[in-house]
């Protein structure tokens, strides 16, 4: 079974109701053999802010070392996002292999009058996908209510019950006390439940849990009088103290806040999400983290779990967790001037909540973008935001949106003299950022689905495919199947995919328009994935289209699409990735312009490895005394090396963490004894510091360093800051883990797509922290959490890059990818100078090696065949006489 089939088939299953009731699910747990058995669980309920808890709960427990499995809902962009693993999306290929194992038995349930409903079956999906990848621990997000839901289908080791107010009435109850009876009824017995509700909701929720034998746990939330006095609030019940205590310090960055704890753990944490709530969802996590590794320790059994002061949740592990838990589409800064704001709320609380937050940030007018569902009450919640100078309608890509016309007469109802209806989500966001001033607010709001959109044209990456092997249709067939055909269209079409090939996602409608232009004006497209149908068929998904022409035809196109508003932007990605506009590269392996102040402006740059540590994977201890550094950079200048990368921190499988002082002890010295060997050889060489911590990378900046190596991909904001502050490159690498855990195995649809996209995630914040593009180069992040066939396609596929507009470092040197071609840790220097001669070949811009002298000659050698000698290069004459 193709993706796209099996897609379909889930996305139909929207259309039978909602029943209440485990039955359903837990059958179709049975029938794949109970999967839920193999698993820890952790359920996470409540009215609002279960989604962003279960998000943070999930990065404290990975960084605390556990393989945690993340389920939620809805989606943004697509349906794998709501089943991760590890922070990876579930792949395509695992969700045609469960589709295809449970199809039939659906099949016959719904013929039999007892179908499963759409969140049945993807709840059951992740359950099953959780037990395969064998994760420690996984965390669902509730779905509705509680007791009732599909989730509750497991025995969970901790739950947690956010907060409770009046939603979904005529489902889950007319009042608060029902509503927390049903949300509370997940709790277990012995299992400890976290919550941050109060009066009337807490005492429920303990009433339930002492019921069933459960311990409660209460987190003082932001916003709350006093600590004390909500205790006093809930004497009915208990005169314990709360576990945990919040204070929401307020906005620190354009998208971080400070949050201070007390009592179980007491300090002041980063949390990149604003507003008070949000500090109370980062004390639910942080309380329900840590009895989940007390229960997992126990053997999923703890009674005394309500307690976790001996807790194996370090407070480092709650610190990054937090740092790093983003959580795309919800208040979701993705411009500063004008500050742009993404955010789904839909209904007049949520909006009240919303406003709360602007209240933070200092602008001059408000610019509403608006986009929702029909069946919401659209004055009420824009009369619950700050009053707007003006608003833009738009219509998302589904069938439950409302007309545009409708929503502005709703916004004009309360209050807003200014509306214009306009359509396409993306075009409105685009017209709302031109007419507002670098000083005010565009706040694009009233539905994720318009978020949705909104982010897809953001994030939307035009790909240069790059032939591989030496048969051009058989390059061609793996370039349509990495597009979503299925194998015997690829090989059917494969012969007209001959030319310029390129590969982006769009809404149906548009991938089919686009396609149809195309071969009006010569060139050749193909649609995969789930086609051209509508929001309806696809769940909102992005369609994947692979287009191929030459330079000519693209811009017959793009003139075509230049003319459509919706199209306008599209038209600008593509002739911006062709060449059209002279300022970027046409085909896989031709570099994009760089600033040419930089060693890699006009070919490959070496970069020279200087690790001044004992315990690194290849050159440990070799560089670690001074003198023995020192010999280290004499060598590397006189073989010609652009850049040293000094390292003060082994990221190797096992390395134990360096202390922030000892590291700068190692580094500062080694900075300073670069410089001074660059001086007397009267070199041009760069120093670039590999680091994760922004402490370290602050001072090797003071010291002189030229650019900041983050093997974590700028995840910490701090990091973010420093590098923005300072205005220097900065290398930012995909990898899962670092050190690297060699016993994570992720699973990747196509790893150059989706190295891709994860690193344009980590762009995204870049440029909202203020770094400027231009500056910033990409690592794939070759053996962190890659295999060796995936590491040795990212180094044939490196042209591909070139979509992302950032000069690209391959870091090759000495690792284990060469162990597929039988070369053992000692014996890899030769294969480490060939992978280096192909990655120069097909366009790194930058090579990270151990052996400067070996990889600059391929290097060297490599630009002589592409006919574009090194700068200082003298021409060799031709003896005749030879």
């Amino acid at each position: 079974m193709h993706y796209h089939e099996a897609a379909a088939f889930l996305f139909d299953l929207r259309r039978f109701s909602v029943k209440p009731g485990t039955e359903r699910v837990a059958a179709l747990l049975d029938r794949l053999g109970n999967p839920e058995a193999d698993v820890s669980f952790v359920q996470v309920a409540g009215s609002n802010g279960k989604g962003s808890t279960a998000r943070m709960t999930e990065s404290i427990l990975r960084e605390a070392g556990l393989s945690v499995g993340l389920y939620t809902s809805p989606h943004l962009s697509a349906l794998a996002e709501r089943v991760r693993v590890d922070g990876l999306a579930m792949t395509e290929a695992a969700i045609a292999n469960f589709v295809e194992q449970v199809k039939p038995w659906l099949v016959e349930r719904a013929a039999a009058g007892e179908p499963l409903t759409f969140f049945e079956v993807v709840t059951a999906m992740a359950v099953h996908e959780f037990a395969r990848r064998e994760v420690d621990v996984a965390v669902l997000e509730v779905g509705l209510g509680g007791e009732y839901d599909a989730t509750s289908a497991v025995d969970p080791v901790a739950t947690a019950v956010t907060n409770v107010s009046l939603e979904h009435t005529a489902v889950l109850g007319d009042t608060v006390a029902e509503i927390a009876r049903t949300k509370s009824r997940i709790a277990g017995g012995g299992v400890p439940l976290v919550t941050a509700c109060e009066g009337e909701a807490l005492s429920v929720v303990r009433e339930v849990a002492a019921d069933a034998g459960a311990p409660v746990a209460t987190v003082a939330g932001a916003g709350q009088r006093d600590a004390s006095d909500d205790a006093a609030d809930a004497a009915d019940a208990t005169t314990d103290e709360p576990a945990l205590s919040v204070a929401y310090k307020g906005r620190v960055s354009p998208t971080d806040a400070e949050v201070a704890f007390s009592g179980e753990l007491d300090g002041t944490f980063r949390i990149p999400l604003v507003g008070d709530h949000q500090a109370t969802n980062a004390g639910i996590a942080t309380a329900l983290a840590r009895r989940t590794a007390t229960a997992l320790d126990d053997g999923g059994e703890s009674t005394e779990a309500a307690d976790a002061s001996d807790a194996s949740v370090s407070e480092a592990a709650v610190r990054d967790g937090l740092a790093r838990a983003t959580w795309p589409g919800r208040f979701e800064v993705v411009e500063t001037a004008p500050l742009t704001v993404l955010d789904g709320a839909h209904n007049p609380a949520a909006c009240e909540t919303l406003a709360g937050t602007l209240a933070e940030y200092d602008y001059d007018d408000l610019h509403l973008v608006y986009g929702a569902m029909h069946d919401k009450d659209h004055a009420a919640a824009v009369s619950a935001l700050p009053p707007a100078a003006s608003a833009i309608t738009c219509r998302p890509d589904l069938d439950r949106a409302e007309d545009p016309e409708v929503l502005a007469a709703a916004l004009r109802t309360a209050g807003v003299d200014d509306v214009t209806a306009g359509s396409d989500v993306a075009a409105a966001l685009d017209a709302a950022v031109e007419r507002a001033d670098d000083a005010d607010c565009v706040l694009l709001v009233g539905s994720l689905f318009a978020v949705a959109e909104a982010r897809a044209a953001r994030m939307r990456t035009v790909t240069p495919r790059s032939p591989t092997g030496t048969d051009p249709t058989a390059s061609a067939t793996r370039t349509l199947k990495r597009g979503g055909l299925a194998s015997d269209a690829a090989a059917d079409r494969a012969d007209a995919f001959d030319h310029r090939v390129l590969s982006l996602r769009l809404r149906g409608d548009r991938a089919e328009r686009i396609a149809a232009l195309l071969r009006e004006v010569g060139g050749e497209a193909a649609l995969g994935g789930l086609g051209a149908g509508d929001g309806r068929a696809s769940g909102g998904e992005r369609v994947p289209v692979t287009l191929a022409g030459t330079v000519a035809t693209y811009r017959a196109l793009c003139d075509r699409l230049a003319e459509r508003e919706a199209f306008a932007g599209i038209a600008a990605d593509i002739a911006d990735r062709v060449g059209l506009d002279g300022e970027r590269s046409s085909s896989p392996g031709d570099r994009t312009p760089h600033d040419a102040a930089y060693p890699w402006s006009d070919g490959t740059a070496v970069m020279g490895v200087l690790n001044v540590t004992p315990d690194s994977f290849h050159d440990g201890g070799r560089h670690a005394a001074m003198e023995d550094a020192v010999a280290g950079v004499e060598r590397m200048v006189g073989a010609g090396v652009d850049i040293v990368d000094v390292g003060g921190e082994s990221t190797r499988p096992g390395a134990d963490p360096v202390p922030v002082d000892e590291e700068i002890d190692r580094v500062v010295p080694t900075i300073e004894a670069v410089q001074s060997v660059s001086a007397v050889a009267d070199g041009d060489v760069l120093v670039s510091v590999d680091t994760r911590k922004p402490e370290v990378a602050a001072a090797a900046l003071s010291a002189g360093a030229d650019i900041i190596n983050d093997v974590t991909g700028l995840a910490d904001p701090a990091m973010r800051e420093v590098v923005a502050d300072a205005g220097c490159p900065v290398v930012v690498m995909h990898s899962l883990d670092a050190p690297v855990d060699p016993t994570n195995d992720p699973e990747y649809d196509d790893v150059v797509d989706d190295v891709i996209a994860s690193l344009r995630e980590r762009l995204a914040l870049a440029d909202t922290a203020g770094i400027d593009r231009d500056r910033v180069i990409v690592d794939p992040g070759i053996g962190f959490g890659t295999s060796p066939g995936e590491s040795f396609d990212l180094i044939d596929r490196v042209g591909e890059f070139a979509a992302l507009d950032c000069p690209v470092l391959i870091g090759h040197s000495h690792k284990s990818l060469f162990a597929a071609v039988d070369r053992d840790p000692d014996d890899r220097e030769h294969a480490t100078v060939a992978a280096t001669a192909l990655a120069a070949d097909r366009g790194a811009d930058i090579v990270r090696v151990h052996d400067v002298a070996e990889n600059r000659a391929a290097v060297d050698v490599a630009a002589a065949v592409n006919g574009s000698q090194r700068a200082d290069a003298e021409p060799t004459e031709h003896d005749p006489a030879e």
